[in-house]
């Protein structure tokens, strides 16, 4: 018995210096390491890491960039069977203990001692985890989990439970890039957190574990057996009944991926936010959840995508099939498998789906899509596809489906307006169109190629090639600046001019049609696009003078050639370039820069930025006091705000105006914050009377020129110019009205020939018409009023003098009113040396 009570207060003692060691290495180990450990107080309102979203201007997702998906949640917005879900899963404990579960750590330890140092399962509370997660590295060392618990204990006594759990629940990685419950949730279900089932809950609760492993689409079994053991915690919890659980473990899993539904078809202008916004924030832009609303406006932006992918392959059915896209050799046994092992590679583009040719025969072809069904092909299916020979021509309509179509070929089909399968080609061209408000610049619609996947050039706004004759209007302004008006006469004639570097040493420009009308008025001139007429004419004012004067729509003189080229539109330019200069003449003369972000907000809803841009402001207050002449813009084309238009020095800056693949875009200035922001004057380039001459002839273009099938938009303040280049290069149109200016461009890439008749009309015009006919349908007509200072007089109609009320050839025209008195002392001389003439006859 005395030795039995030695023992015992042996062991009494030993345990108490054990536990008086413990704890004495314990609080050694805390002052060791408490001075390194982090504050925990900024988890309060700690940022999550939240990816860059990009909103149209009525609200719809356009991108979101980021390398995580993540969709912070509010714990009160969190349901409960999701709670109670990750509680069984993690911590069942967790609204008891004090951050630390005791029991746990024992066990963990005791696993240690008796497996040799195996270090498997650590005991961490969902506290700890949130400490890891947040503070620490994942490595399994025992420093690394002293530190934990310390840091656990401080989380506990800075931050409630709910806090905890919510940190918890929307910083961790729960697989496919998803961060937080909520993310999971739309990736794996396409649901928000009040729409998850039970079984939903617990199968998102069991990937915390091993979530690149083990989580709703990767090692199903292994994640339905982990999801049925947290339903199993969840009844023996008594979160929920027996009956709940028994439908639960019988549902099947669903999950699949879904990706975040991209409402509006922008990829290139979404490229051109995040350059922007990077430039402006920098690296945190894609982490901090910030959201940037654009001036896009959905419907217009859909309409533009369309237009271009119609007028594209409308093009390219005109010019021919080339072809399959490869050919492969089938077994006679091949089967699906085979089939979708062949099209693995192929992905859908804009609408035309991969498939293979698995029979053909005279009157129809059997085609396997990779969308794992088939489809027949008839003789209508592929009634388009004549056999392309070379840019100028096409063979012969097919009369049997097996001239076109081979076993083994891989092509695409897209479906038509009826919904039937038919052949498809992606087409080689491209084509860009850019459409801004001419009041302020703002973007409402850009489409920078046929499918940005495929290429993402921006043509949009880094393509630089040659305008053409859409580039002439530019020069007609000039032209009436230095005193022409619309009814001077110019020769129609051919022209030889010097030139050193062609082969003969001459330079002979023609017109298109290679016809020549002989003396003509400027007004028929640009009707009818005669080349030679704007060779004359740059000549009469001068090439110095008008590279100067191009300036004012714009343009950089780098980019305009110093020769008489220039008069056959042979600068370099861009659709967005072109847009901006056509939206001087569509707001009466005012040169306003493009721009496409309107409002940046951060992840709480509060505005960081808001553009307030240059505008042309015709009516406003600020505009009316403004005493400025037209001229060329400030070098660095920085508006002067409204509210000290003396001071050049006072002008309000762009944010950014040197992003690369933004083109002539900037940030406008920002007004965001308190106080009233005056508006920012564009300044006035052109006086409103040359706008209105100019537009006048414009809107003649379209009503019986070159550009006369708009008129089937049935619109009369419709304005614009053809424009295309040597050898069909280039195919343009840019027109207007008074709410849009809209450019689209036609060609290749490797400046290869569009083919012979494919002018701006035919390949431009339509895309533009099927956009603006969109836009403006149900809209009142919207033009600019006559300006004073213009008079419409009687002129007849081959010398452009004024004329008689008598004159049978009378027409009448519209000029600047000091030109008239001018004009009809020229008519009297004209009439004096006509009668002295006839006197010398006798």
């Amino acid at each position: 018995m005395q030795i039995f009570k030695r023992l015992l207060r042996w062991a009494l003692i030993l345990a108490f210096s054990g536990l008086l060691l413990a704890v004495v290495a314990v609080g050694v180990a805390y002052w060791l390491i408490a001075p390194r450990l982090p504050s925990v107080a900024e988890l309060k309102n700690y940022p999550m890491q939240v990816p860059l979203r990009v909103l149209s201007a009525d609200g719809k997702l356009i991108a979101s960039f980021g390398e995580t998906r993540r969709i912070p949640v509010n714990i009160e917005n969190v349901p409960d069977r999701l709670k109670h879900a990750v509680l069984s899963a993690e911590d069942a404990d967790f609204y008891h203990h004090p951050g630390v579960d005791w029991h746990g750590i024992v066990r963990a330890g005791w696993h240690v001692v008796v497996t040799g140092g195996d270090k498997g399962p650590g005991g961490s509370t969902i506290t700890q985890q949130v400490a890891r997660n947040f503070f620490l590295s994942p490595e399994k060392l025992y420093s690394r989990k002293l530190t934990e618990i310390f840091i656990a204990l401080r989380i506990e006594h800075e931050l409630t439970k709910d806090q905890i759990l919510e940190l918890y629940l929307n910083k961790m990685f729960l697989g496919h890039r998803s961060y937080g419950v909520a993310a999971a949730a739309e990736y794996y279900y396409g649901k928000t957190l009040d729409q998850l089932t039970v079984a939903e809950c617990a199968l998102i609760a069991s990937t915390f574990q091993l979530p690149s492993v083990v989580n709703p689409i990767n090692g199903q079994p292994r994640a339905i057996a982990r999801r049925n053991w947290v339903l199993g915690e969840m009844l023996r919890h008594d979160y929920i009944t027996r009956a709940v659980y028994e439908q639960a473990i019988a549902e099947p899993n669903h999950a699949y991926p879904h990706e975040q539904p991209i409402e509006v078809d922008a990829p290139y202008l979404a490229e051109m936010v995040r350059r922007q916004v990077l430039d402006r924030f920098g690296n945190d832009a894609l982490t901090e959840g910030y959201v940037v609303r654009t001036t896009v406006q959905s419907d217009r932006q859909q309409a533009a995508v369309e237009a271009v992918r119609d007028g594209l392959i409308a093009y390219d059915r005109r010019h021919g099939w080339r072809g399959p896209e490869a050919h492969q050799e089938l077994p006679a046994d091949a089967g699906e498998a085979d089939f979708d092992g062949l099209l693995a590679n192929y992905g859908s583009v804009s609408g035309m789906q991969p498939g293979i040719v698995t029979a053909s025969d005279a009157k129809q072809a059997t085609v396997y899509l990779s969308s794992h069904e088939s489809a027949i092909l008839d003789l209508a299916g592929v009634g388009w596809a004549r056999p392309h020979i070379n840019d100028d021509r096409v063979g012969a309509t097919p009369t049997r489906v097996d001239s076109v179509l081979k076993r083994g070929d891989i092509i695409r089909l897209a479906r038509d307006d009826k919904g039937e399968w038919q052949l498809a080609q992606i087409p080689a061209a491209q084509a860009a169109l850019t459409s801004i408000e001419p009041e302020d610049g703002s973007i409402q619609a850009l489409v920078g190629g046929f499918n940005f996947v495929r290429s993402k050039f921006n043509r949009a706004v880094m393509a630089a090639r040659q305008p053409g004759s859409s580039f002439k209007p530019y020069l007609y302004s000039a032209a009436f600046e230095r005193g022409f008006t619309p009814a001077s006469i110019i020769n129609d004639a051919p022209l030889a001019l010097p030139d050193p570097s062609r082969p003969n040493g001459i330079w002979t420009p023609s017109n298109d049609d290679d016809k020549f009308a002989g003396p003509m008025r400027l007004r028929e001139a640009l009707v009818q696009s005669k080349n030679l007429v704007s060779v004359r004419l740059l000549d009469a004012i001068g090439v110095r003078y008008m590279r100067e004067y191009a300036t004012r729509f714009g343009f950089s003189q780098d980019a305009i050639p110093a020769n008489l080229s220039m008069a056959l539109g042979t600068a370099s330019v861009s659709p967005m370039g072109m847009a901006r200069g056509y939206a001087v003449f569509a707001n009466g003369g005012y040169l306003v820069t493009p721009y496409f972000i309107h409002e940046i907000d951060d992840r709480n809803g509060k505005p960081v930025y808001v553009a307030n841009p240059a505008r042309a402001c015709r009516n406003c207050q600020e505009r009316l006091l403004d005493t400025r002449t037209p001229g060329p813009p400030p070098a660095e084309m920085n508006p002067t705000p409204a509210n000290n238009l003396a001071s050049a020095s006072s002008a309000a800056p762009a944010e950014s105006s040197s992003v690369d693949g933004v083109g002539d875009a900037v940030l406008p200035a920002d007004a965001h914050g308190d106080g009233a922001h005056p508006p920012v004057l564009a300044p006035r380039v052109i006086e409103a009377r040359n706008d209105y001459l100019v537009t006048s002839l414009m809107k003649d273009v379209i009503l019986r020129g070159t550009g006369s099938a708009a008129r089937a938009l049935e619109r009369d303040d419709l304005a614009g110019k053809t424009g295309s280049t040597n050898d069909h290069r280039d195919a343009w149109f840019v027109g207007f009205n008074g709410e849009v200016s809209t450019a689209v461009w036609m060609g290749f890439d490797d400046y290869s020939s569009l083919g012979r008749g494919e002018f701006g009309a035919k390949a431009a015009l339509p895309i533009w018409m099927s956009y603006m006919g969109s836009v403006l349908k149900g809209t009142p007509p919207s033009t600019l009023p006559m300006p004073p200072g213009i008079s419409t007089v009687l002129i007849n109609r081959y010398s452009g003098l004024p004329a008689s009320s008598g004159d049978p050839d009378g027409i009448s025209e519209m000029f600047k009113v000091e030109d008239v008195d001018r004009l009809r002392s020229q008519a009297a001389q004209q009439k004096e040396q006509d009668q002295q003439h006839a006197y010398d006859i006798f």
